[in-house]
């Protein structure tokens, strides 16, 4: 190899991140740790939102802006799932150095956000009041919700985009980026909240319209990552195309991510539909545990992602062995710093549901779900640690098809028998540690004897 191919080689890879060599373990922490503090400051977005409106505009505005989360999660999941497996693709020819079928597939996905950003825009702003009916939305909250969903949603595109864009740079190993680029966004986003809102006084429509600026502030920044020349991963406005070898294995490996993550918000607003039939006090709890349950799984979230980027850069250069070592890291981890919070919030839940809303019936509601729930997030960890593995393996069907049984079907069903029965509350609360339960054991028969480790090769 020449000089000047050695320093392009050097120069194309100088911004990833080979997890196929060196120690595992450490890997895997210094991936999983910006991954982590990205994810802190994503979830600053809505939660800034419904900490400053809960504080300014009372608990109307409070319950409109906490229940928007399961709907907002519905209708981006799925596109979110298809970035995801563009992910999986980008490790997979990253780990076997095929740089050509890395760029490929970076254009497609990147036509693909483009796509899906526009038709959100489109479908969260016509859309809006019909969905918020169907969830059976408290009247006396309905107008300020409408308001807050039409004014997110015109923002759609930038956060697909930047979900693409992030999915892009974690693939290759770079998870320090989209943390630097998330601190900004976020600063940006609590900084307009308190001027919106807390100085201007303007309605729950200036929280959204304050995140819809931050987080196009998060993709020009990773735009101007992603144009830059001589790269691996460099993107040529002229290249954005859909390449349809690629964009047949993104949507083989994307597709059961994005109907899982749709599955899972199906249910969730079947869920929310009930919690709302007991009134906006109720609402507003669910929604404040929602945001606090966000933050408390951060960490897992943090390792699953770290175990798909390692699995799928490692089997697609055929490093089995690697491979386990690093799931069977990701697992314990996510299952023993899960169940840590979950006491931790389990003790403390009065106080973490009364940052948001010193409301009474509020707190009530909020600390009855989180004792009902924390102490089995053990549970919840290990079947998102299992699906990661799966996903990074090329195995995504598999959370998918338990994902649907369980986690929606069952989910369901017992919601609807048991509101039958009873109109007690604390029966919702009750059908996730319990699907939680179900899944956990599907799961861990599969992982224990199934040839996961072969995934991509039996797909090919």
């Amino acid at each position: 190899m020449s000089q000047l191919q050695e320093k392009t080689e050097k120069k194309q890879f100088s911004n990833t991140k080979d997890m196929t060599q060196g120690n595992p373990y450490s890997l895997m922490l210094g991936f999983a740790m910006p991954v982590f503090l990205s994810q802190v400051f994503q979830q600053l977005y809505n939660t800034a939102d419904a900490f400053i409106v809960g504080r300014f505009l009372g608990t109307n505005a409070l319950a409109a802006v906490t229940s928007s989360g399961t709907l907002i999660f519905l209708m981006t999941s799925f596109f979110i799932g298809i970035a995801m497996g563009g992910g999986v693709v980008i490790s997979r020819h990253f780990g076997a150095g095929d740089k050509e079928r890395v760029s490929r597939a970076i254009h497609t996905i990147f036509a693909f956000g483009i796509v899906s950003g526009l038709i959100l825009t489109v479908a969260g702003v016509v859309f809006t009041p019909t969905f918020l009916t169907w969830m059976q939305t408290d009247p006396e909250v309905m107008p300020e919700a409408v308001e807050y969903f039409r004014y997110y949603f015109l923002g759609a595109l930038a956060m697909v985009m930047y979900n693409v864009c992030r999915s892009i740079m974690n693939a290759l190993g770079d998870s320090k980026r989209p943390l630097y680029y998330l601190i900004f966004s976020s600063l940006i986003n609590i900084a307009l909240d308190l001027l919106f809102i807390g100085v201007f006084r303007w309605g729950v429509w200036s929280a959204a319209a304050a995140t819809v600026v931050s987080q196009a502030a998060s993709v020009v920044l990773c735009m101007i990552h992603l144009l830059r020349k001589g790269n691996i991963f460099t993107v040529e406005l002229k290249k954005i195309c859909f390449h349809k070898e690629m964009l047949t294995e993104i949507v083989r490996y994307g597709l059961p991510a994005g109907v899982q993550n749709s599955v899972i918000g199906f249910a969730n607003v079947i869920v929310q539909s009930q919690i709302n039939s007991f009134g906006k006090l109720a609402m507003a709890a669910y929604g404040t545990h929602a945001k606090i349950e966000g933050f408390a799984f951060l960490p897992i979230t943090s390792f699953n992602m770290a175990s798909t980027t390692f699995i799928s850069q490692n089997l697609g250069a055929r490093q089995y062995d690697r491979a386990k070592s690093g799931a069977r890291f990701s697992i314990l981890a996510a299952v023993v710093l899960a169940e840590l919070i979950g006491i931790c919030y389990f003790i403390w839940a009065p106080e973490f549901i009364g940052l948001f809303d010193s409301t009474a019936g509020v707190i009530t509601y909020g600390v009855q779900q989180a004792r009902t729930v924390a102490l089995f997030y053990f549970l919840l960890a290990y079947s998102h640690s299992i699906a990661a593995v799966c996903r990074g393996a090329g195995k995504a069907f598999v959370p998918m098809f338990i994902m649907l049984s369980i986690w929606c079907v069952i989910r369901i069903a017992y919601i609807i028998i048991v509101m039958r029965l009873t109109e007690d509350i604390n029966n919702i609360y009750w059908a996730y540690p319990l699907t939680w339960g179900l899944s956990s054991v599907i799961y861990l028969v599969y992982y224990l004897c199934s040839d996961w480790v072969h995934g991509f090769e039996k797909a090919k």
